[in-house]
């Protein structure tokens, strides 16, 4: 009969039918409470009236008589009954719960069953459970606000539709009225029950006490120290209750105070009851029902107590231990979690040294597993609902990262060895476990049939195991002998059982040691999930988060605060099928406080880093040539007399000095901040990666995250660049900042394990495009600015000459002094500088800005070549006509704008020819293999060669910083130009009258003082040498588009310049010819800069005779200016 009440199988059905059961009616309270996700029906005004009427009426409504009331749900029924189908469903599952609960109990009672937990610990363990499990579930859906209007809206519904109620709203609806005080009603249900329930809470009295002890007898007896007994240290760690020293005792308080609030009536007639009554309710104010439900445990006992006759004692007891736990409690649990800190340290440190201590002493690990969570969930639900006292810095722990740290570091170390646990456990099961068994089997006097197969199924399973099984990587599962065993526990504990368990207690504590060993072999990892997983604390995120924070101050704490997101990675634990919208709702809740933790780790890390890099830029900018002025002065002057010092005035320390000192004791602020970096990157030794919710998490990426982020201000932030004075840093000094930053940044890799190399090229590479990842400007799009708005304009405006002798840009004397000078930004040193920031990328863009500059100025030199299009085509036809050409050039109007937008272009695309020169030299230096095959390439490139594909490799050619016949870059330029309204032909016609327009117009440039030749800068002092660049580009450029031949045009350009500036000669003694010398050098430099002109054509029509008298006219009069 015993055999077929199948109690071991319906306990363990039922704990986990429970356990969904409770998850579900706490996700329904927190979802009614929670306006976000409350039911849009119950917050609808229409719905306003029907919610009252039904709350009053409930549970006897009338749906048919007060129609009126219920209009709203009629136009809805179909809405409030798909809304309220899931909600009402949940409630029949309590109900039905509850029917299974009591039917169980009052067989085991009927059974006469007997629980202890040392002996039949699973089956006392699971009827201890399930009656807390099932008080658990009432009193939450006590606390649920809306159950009555869901479920009579539900109802109403339903007869609305259907024609009639639901067959078991009744019974749901008397059960909401019987339940509305939840513990009055369970304390009556609970009487029968009262005898078993409390020989079962009895039973750990040999248990609780002894895990209920303060810090300081811990300490004394040296609790889990591996180091305290040397000798017997390779000895196993056996008990003969295994499974009750890993026993939560949150649960175990649990089961004592809301056992003994169900079945009161022995703490009155039982002095034992009593005492362990009293010591849970010392233990603290609060227990946890499910995730952050939690009991008021004095409250609660002492509203039931103080209305039931003869409890006067009782409540006196529960106002005592209130006092003491306010007083004590919290003090107690601060020494704890202090002990366990350096106990799990230790324990730690031993077993990573000895791995192969983890087979005999597994249990040390699961033991400080469990009493550290115990201390963690303790301080979780207290400190979310502090009660007001003296101590509050009792129930705050700024330390708690260090104990989060140990117990995953512990399980991380059983994870890595489990191979070591399997392999010593396989062992002790069948050379050890098998033969005591059988020993104690052949001991027995008694032993029935059932009970004789079990035992000796147990028996030849374990001997049957072998190393060589773990050897090959055997899956084990030992599932079927610890449900046989409990199966066995419960046929054993009824009364008058054939084999009476409570007579051979050896069988219980080897079968309880068995059992823990099969689970070292098949689900050590359930164990450790059992012992040590902390997702309570995704239910109570502000505490979570408190604690993170409250942490991170410390410095010593650092190192530990990687423990707080990969806890996180626990609460995927928690959900049950029964609730999958809580598992959503806690995937995101997981993920946001994963994301915040590590997202604070990388911005304390970053930070620290960055503040080195600084420091050390610092240092290196001490070290810069600029600074060396003082100490060369004082070095030149050092053998005439000392100054004397004025009084007050510091004396300037050399570079170096930083690291001298006189006592290693004296710590320096990069003293502190390598301290500050050693913790924090020792944090990111946990692990290298976790798994949250399916999403794998990697620490390090979420710091080189920040490092991308922070570094790329920074540099932009270095460019010092100000949009309204237009200052800005040298790139050559932004070069050497960047430098030191980056070598700094290396230091990290001796840290944790980071590609720094990655980091720096994706933030280096970010800087070369016009926005970074973020949108946010960049050195690129600053130093493009700065050179166009300020170098270039001031050029243009010929306050700054391109100096082709240095090739440079310089300042021209003015009477005000210039913001900046030229050279320091726009000589070789600076642009090879800037080519190394920005890049072939960033020099696109520079080139690709300067083009639209150029073809602006293009655009507006059409506008004039079409304002004066007659004559020009009259001048074209008539050069050689010395009378005719004087006329037509009267009527000519606009030349000097002609040649100065020609001068702009000039000096934009010198500006240009600079920056590629500079870059073919960064690259050669960085890659000659590649510039090698480029500038082979572009020499192969032949006249005849097809114009697509020469333009392909001179677009390839000009990227490496090489200069070509033909400017790509201006090319497409001017291409993108072309309009539907213009036609090819008057395209052309508008290029060659350009040339004219420039060529007749040389001559005026002999009117400007300006126009004068400098040998010492090699052009002229108002930029017209950049005509040079700009005819030979432009013309090159304009006739490729049109698919014209650039030789023939420019020849023509050269004979009508030639003639014009001819006829210039011929007025020796008018003033304004005085640079008429310094004019007829743009000739020679037109030809020489040309790759389609040669010196043999300008002989052919300007003698070369003028050419050098002209030469020496300039040089003559620089001689003269000298001296």
């Amino acid at each position: 009969m015993d055999y077929q009440q199948k109690l071991a199988e319906k306990l363990t059905i039922l704990n986990e039918r429970g356990s969904g059961v409770l998850i579900r009616m706490n996700y329904i309270k927190k979802t009614c409470a929670d306006p976000k996700l409350r039911l849009s029906l119950l917050t609808d005004k229409s719905m306003e009236t029907a919610i009252k009427y039904i709350n009053k009426k409930f549970p006897n409504i009338d749906f048919r008589g007060n129609i009126q009331n219920l209009n709203s749900i009629q136009r809805q029924k179909s809405e409030v009954l798909a809304a309220t189908t899931s909600y009402y469903d949940s409630f029949l599952d309590v109900i039905e719960f509850r029917d299974h609960v009591y039917e169980l109990l009052n067989t085991i009672d009927a059974c006469q069953c007997f629980f202890d937990i040392a002996i039949n610990f699973d089956f006392t363990k699971n009827y201890l459970d399930l009656i807390i499990t099932y008080t658990s579930v009432i009193i939450t859906l006590s606390r649920i606000d809306d159950k009555k209007a869901l479920v009579g809206m539900f109802n109403c519904a339903h007869e609305m539709t259907n024609g009639s109620s639901d067959p078991s709203y009744p019974r749901l609806g008397q059960m909401f009225v019987e339940y509305e005080h939840p513990l009055k009603k369970l304390t009556e249900e609970f009487g029968p029950h009262t005898k078993s329930v409390t020989a079962a809470l009895l039973s750990l009295r040999m248990v609780y006490p002894r895990r209920n002890l303060p810090a300081e007898q811990w300490r004394s007896a040296q609790l889990l120290s591996l180091l305290s007994a040397p000798a017997a240290m390779l000895d196993p760690a056996c008990c003969d209750t295994m499974a009750c020293e890993y026993l939560s005792m949150e649960v175990m308080e649990r089961w004592i105070i809301i056992g003994f609030l169900l079945c009161h009536s022995s703490l009155n007639t039982n002095q034992a009851s009593q005492e362990l009554w009293k010591m849970a309710l010392r233990s603290g104010l609060f227990l946890i029902l499910t995730r952050d439900e939690v009991l008021n445990i004095h409250k609660v006992s002492e509203d039931l107590f103080i209305n039931i006759k003869g409890y006067n004692k009782r409540v006196a007891d529960i106002k005592e231990c209130r006092e003491h736990a306010i007083l004590n409690s919290g003090a107690m649990h601060r020494e704890r979690r202090q002990f366990l800190r350096g106990a799990l340290k230790e324990l730690y440190k031993v077993l990573e040294d000895e791995p192969g201590l983890l087979g005999p002493k597994a249990l040390f690990v699961f033991m400080a597993l469990s009493f550290s969570r115990d201390e963690v969930l303790w301080l979780v639900r207290h400190s979310e609902n502090m009660p007001k006292i003296k101590t509050p810095e009792d129930y705050v722990d700024n330390q708690m990262a260090e104990l989060l740290f140990h117990m995953e570091k512990l399980r991380g170390l059983m994870t890595k060895y489990n191979y070591v646990v399997q392999r010593y456990h396989v062992q002790y099961l069948a050379q050890f476990d098998a033969m005591v068994l059988n020993d104690t089997i052949q001991n027995m006097y008694v032993c029935p049939e059932e009970e004789s197969v079990l035992l000796t199924s147990f028996v030849s399973t374990l001997s049957a195991l072998s190393i060589k099984q773990v050897e090959n990587k055997e899956d084990f599962d030992f599932r079927a002998i610890r449900l046989d065993w409990l199966r066995l526990q419960a046929y054993t504990s009824v009364n008058k059982a054939p084999l009476p368990l409570r007579e051979y207690t050896d069988l219980a504590k080897v079968m309880n040691l068995i059992q823990f060993h099969t689970r070292m072999v098949d689900s050590a990892e359930d164990l450790l999930q059992e012992t040590s997983e902390v997702s309570i604390l995704g239910f109570y995120p502000r505490v979570f988060e408190k604690m993170f924070y409250q942490s991170s101050e410390d410095i010593n704490m650092k190192r530990y605060l990687m423990a707080f997101p990969i806890a996180c990675s626990h609460f995927s634990q928690c959900g049950h099928p029964l609730c999958p919208e809580e598992t959503e709702a806690m995937e995101k809740r997981s993920l946001r406080l994963c994301v915040t933790f590590l997202e604070q780790i990388a911005k304390q890390t970053s930070s620290v880093v960055l503040d080195i890099c600084a420091e050390q830029c610092n240092l290196n900018d001490q070290l810069q040539p600029r600074h060396c002025a003082e100490a060369i002065s004082a070095a030149r002057h050092r053998k005439q007399k000392k100054p004397v010092q004025k009084k007050g005035e510091v004396q300037k320390e050399k570079p170096g000095a930083e690291s001298m000192r006189k006592d290693r004791i004296v710590v320096t602020n990069v003293d502190k901040m390598h301290l500050m970096l050693t913790e924090l990157c020792s944090s990111y030794s946990l692990c290298s990666d976790f798994v949250v919710f399916d999403h794998i998490v990697v620490p390090t990426e979420f710091l080189i995250s920040h490092l991308e982020t922070r570094l790329s201000e920074i540099i932009v932030r270095m460019a010092n660049y100000n949009q309204t004075t237009q200052e800005i840093a040298r790139p050559s000094d932004l070069l050497a900042a960047l430098r030191a930053y980056t070598a700094s940044l290396h230091c990290l890799s001796s840290y944790i394990n980071v590609d720094i190399t990655r980091l720096v090229k994706n933030v280096l590479l970010q800087q070369t495009q016009p926005l970074d990842s973020r949108g946010g400007q960049t050195i690129t799009t600053i130093f493009t600015t700065w050179y166009l708005e300020s170098l270039l304009r001031q050029a243009s405006n010929s306050l700054i000459v391109h100096c082709p002798t240095m090739h440079c840009f310089i300042n021209t004397a003015t009477d005000n002094e210039p913001s900046f000078r030229a050279e320091e930004f726009s000589d070789i040193s600076e642009l090879q500088s800037l080519a190394e920031l920005i890049g072939p990328y960033g020099l696109k863009f520079l080139s690709e800005n300067l083009m639209w500059h150029i073809t602006s100025q293009v655009s507006e030199l059409k506008k004039l070549v079409r304002e004066n299009m007659d004559v020009l085509v009259q001048m074209r036809n008539n050069f050689d006509k010395p009378e005719e050409m004087a006329n037509l050039k009267k009527r000519l109007t606009g030349g000097e704008n002609v040649l100065k937008r020609m001068t702009i272009i000039g000096v934009i695309l010198s500006f240009r020819s600079m920056a590629q020169d500079s870059l073919k030299e960064v690259l050669n230096k960085h890659c000659p293999y590649l510039i090698g095959p480029i500038e082979c390439l572009r020499d192969f490139i032949s006249p005849e060669t097809d114009i697509k594909v020469t333009l392909s490799v001179f677009e390839l050619a000009s990227a490496a910083g090489f200069s070509c016949d033909i400017d790509p870059a201006l090319v497409a330029a001017i291409s993108n130009m072309q309009t539907d309204n213009t036609s090819v032909d008057e395209e052309y016609k508008l290029s060659c009258l350009l040339l004219v327009y420039v060529a007749v117009s040389l001559p005026t440039l002999a009117l400007d003082p300006n126009s004068f030749y400098s040998r010492e800068h090699g052009g002229h002092n108002n930029n017209i040498h950049c005509l040079a660049t700009a005819i030979n580009q432009l013309a090159a450029a304009m006739f490729t588009v049109q698919n014209k031949n650039i030789e023939q045009h420019l020849k023509e350009f050269l004979l009508l310049a030639s003639s014009t500036l001819l006829q210039l000669g011929q007025n020796v003694e008018r003033m304004e010819c005085k640079n008429r010398e310094s004019v007829y050098l743009l000739l020679h430099l037109i030809v020489e800069e040309s790759p389609f002109l040669s010196q043999d054509m300008l002989e052919s029509c300007f003698p070369y005779v003028l050419l050098r008298n002209a030469y020496r006219a300039v040089y003559r009069s620089f001689i003269v200016t000298l001296g």
